[in-house]
């Protein structure tokens, strides 16, 4: 930091109570009120410099004593006593901190070269020229300074020559920095790093205020020499200095004591960030956006910033981790530790946006790698939210919910956050339950979750029913499945294909022999032992089990009407009851040719007797 001393003679100024007095022989003659200090003076030594004093004393003889008053004098007493003391020739320091209060004292008593040659105003501008506006860090602290006297600071130019003093230096290379700068980012070393890093001024320059740094970042901005990059990198030190919370990733609930007037700054300075952050896309990076966002619901920002940060984050929402997700919900209605509403919000923006950028969004590799890469952020969200106890089942739903299908290559990781919400929620109802599980999907489950699900004792009984029965039809597909001529299964012969396209004349067909079938086979009980016939019914309702019939209607009587409890026993009967059906169905497999022949045989047959 650089400074100016003027004057050689000592410190003579004392104070007594409410009145500041030079030590001297000579009584004072020059008496001068600045708010609630009074100054006992001489006119000899301040007439001759300051123009001001010269022409108010104007019509006092120099033999009597003159009072006046400068109680609007910029800068107060503390610059009034500088331009004195520079009068007095007593020694003084001139730096970047008191620099613009004694340049506007002094223009202001008019010590003007005019007055006098060599005069106070004259060496202080040129102290600013030479020195001051060469500086790195004496610029960027006179400008800070010129905020306690921005009208006199603006009028005198001050402020302008130091803005373009700071654009000039923040645009060179940084190969040709030579100057002294502020960088304290974790794991950096100046003595390890030769190389100036190109982000060196942002540290410096976040301690302006608002719109002095707003003023610098967008002329730096306009001339386009500097990538967004760097641009987004200033605003997020800027925010990181000023704003509560951004570099926090747990809330501290620090904003409740936050009076009225903190938060009107801190919510100008959000709004103005974000007014500033650069087009293009990656500028800053997504969990600083929802840092942002989550301030901006503490801080009750405008409607417009709060949708232009959505907006902005679901751009490169694909991009974030969980841990940019993880902020608290600040709302006082709202229990739940996570704000899940947030992620939600930007969640449906990114849908609406992706499906307006990519119609074809399903033969596009980027954009369905984009979904995909959002559905598993979501599941892997859900896993950590899950674990809050106060997280509503319907908020929990709603955010699975909002996924495509097509976000979703596997449930998996969709299962394990449900498997861990049903932990941390043991006292779950029944409904809830059934909410909760009706957001998985059985045939999207891999084997290996399938079967760590049908031994999960937490699941309701319909979704277990619902996933061995799965397990049961696809390894009957697998078994039953002929590769070389492509028949079908008998099943669907006989009881109607659930895949066969169900025009009008093949409903009627199947129907027509489904019922002589049925009437052939009563016919036949009917001729049968009482033994035999009660054997011929059992194997008749294991059949049925092919159509899927039982198991629908088992589910219904323990599911659907669940007037009884659910208990561990009970869910093992039921599993060991259909692992029976399942092989009691798989030696019912015959020949798919000769059932076809059979069954074309007994319906010509039974045409035929009709006639």
């Amino acid at each position: 930091m650089k400074f100016m001393k003027l004057g050689t003679r000592p410190d003579t100024f004392f104070t007594e109570q409410a009145t500041r007095t030079l030590i001297s022989e000579i009584p004072a003659d020059l008496v001068i009120q600045i708010n609630d200090i009074t100054y006992l003076l001489h006119k000899f030594p301040l007439l001759p410099k300051c123009g001001l004093l010269q022409r108010l004393c104007y019509d006092s003889s120099d033999s009597e004593s003159f009072s006046l008053e400068l109680h609007d004098i910029p800068g107060g007493e503390e610059a009034f006593e500088l331009c004195a003391k520079f009068c007095y020739g007593i020694s003084i320091n001139i730096s970047a901190h008191n620099f613009v209060s004694a340049l506007c004292a002094a223009k202001f008593l008019r010590m003007n070269d005019s007055i006098e040659k060599g005069n106070f105003v004259g060496k202080l501008e040129a102290f600013f020229n030479s020195c001051l506006l060469e500086g790195w860090k004496d610029s960027i602290a006179t400008l800070q300074t010129t905020a306690t006297l921005p009208e006199w600071s603006e009028n005198l130019g001050i402020v302008r020559k130091c803005i373009d003093s700071i654009i000039e230096k923040v645009l060179t290379p940084p190969q040709q920095v030579k100057w002294s700068y502020t960088y304290t980012r974790p794991g950096y070393n100046k003595k390890q790093h030769h190389s100036v890093p190109k982000d060196w001024w942002t540290e410096d320059i976040s301690d302006l205020d608002i719109d002095l740094f707003r003023c610098i970042v967008m002329a730096v901005r306009s001339t386009y020499v500097l990538p967004p990059q760097l641009i987004g990198e200033a605003l997020h030190v800027y925010a990181c200095r000023w704003l509560p919370g951004v570099t926090k990733l747990r809330y501290s609930g620090s904003s409740a004591s936050q009076t009225d007037e903190s938060k009107a700054k801190n919510r100008k300075i959000l709004e103005t960030i974000v007014s500033m952050i650069p087009a293009d896309r990656g500028s800053v990076s997504v969990g600083f956006l929802f840092r942002l966002l989550s301030i901006s619901i503490q801080l009750g920002v405008s409607s417009v910033t709060k949708t232009e940060l959505i907006r902005r984050a679901s751009l490169q929402f694909e991009e974030a981790t969980v841990s940019d997700l993880l902020y608290p919900s600040k709302s006082s209605s709202d229990q739940n530790y996570y704000d899940i509403e947030l992620v939600l919000a930007v969640l449906e923006t990114f849908l609406k946006l992706w499906k307006r950028m990519s119609p074809g969004a399903v033969d596009s590799n980027y954009f369905l790698r984009s979904i995909r890469n959002v559905g598993k952020l979501i599941d892997s969200y859900l896993q950590v939210v899950a674990r809050d106890e106060n997280m509503l089942v319907s908020k929990f739903v709603s955010l699975a919910e909002t996924v495509p299908g097509i976000a979703r290559v596997e449930h998996d990781d969709l299962y394990q956050a449900v498997n861990i919400y049903l932990k941390v929620h043991p006292d779950l109802n029944k409904t809830d339950k059934k909410r909760l599980c009706g957001i998985l999907d059985c045939q999207r489950l891999s084997p290996e979750a399938r079967a760590h699900a049908v031994k999960n004792e937490l699941l309701p009984l319909r979704t277990v029913v619902q996933l061995l029965y799965f397990e049961q039809e696809k390894g009957s597909t697998n078994k039953g499945e002929i590769t070389t001529n492509k028949l079908p299964k008998p099943h669907e012969i006989l009881l109607g294909a659930k895949h066969r396209p169900r025009d009008a004349q093949s409903k009627q067909s199947l129907a027509l022999d489904k019922e002589e079938l049925n009437v052939e086979e009563a016919t036949t009980r009917a001729s049968l032992p009482p033994e035999s016939r009660e054997k011929k019914t059992l194997h008749h309702l294991s059949s049925k089990r092919l159509d899927g019939k039982l198991p629908l209607d088992l589910e219904r009587k323990m599911v659907i009407k669940g007037d009884i409890e659910e208990t561990g026993s009970e869910r093992e009967k039921v599993r060991g009851h259909i692992r029976e059906e399942s092989v009691s169905s798989c030696k019912l497999e015959l020949d798919p040719k000769k059932i076809i022949e059979r069954a074309r045989s007994k319906s010509e047959h039974g045409r035929e007797k009709g006639r």
